[in-house]
């Protein structure tokens, strides 16, 4: 892993992006800001909202999820900036 801001306190909290394939976790909390986190709040992607890693593309980025029935895509930027509860 990069860069990439983790919780100390709870070993449970990943980023989305770290989200294994055919895993499920639980959106803790959204790091991003304007219009990026408008567009996540907009679909969905709200504390307590459940999100499934269904696949990734062939180059790696952007990573496909499941989120309330729809399959959404984010690219590491977007993913990174997502923490979800394992």
């Amino acid at each position: 892993m990069k860069d990439r801001q983790k919780n100390p306190n709870n070993k449970n909290i990943i980023t989305l992006h770290d989200l294994p394939i055919g895993k499920m976790g639980i959106v803790s909390s959204i790091k991003a800001e304007g219009i990026s986190r408008r567009r996540m709040l907009d679909l969905g992607l709200v504390p307590g909202t459940k999100v499934e890693a269904l696949r990734i593309s062939p180059m790696g980025d952007p990573k496909a999820y499941k989120i309330r029935g729809a399959v959404i895509a984010f690219r590491e930027e977007e993913g990174t900036k997502i923490l979800v509860k394992l």
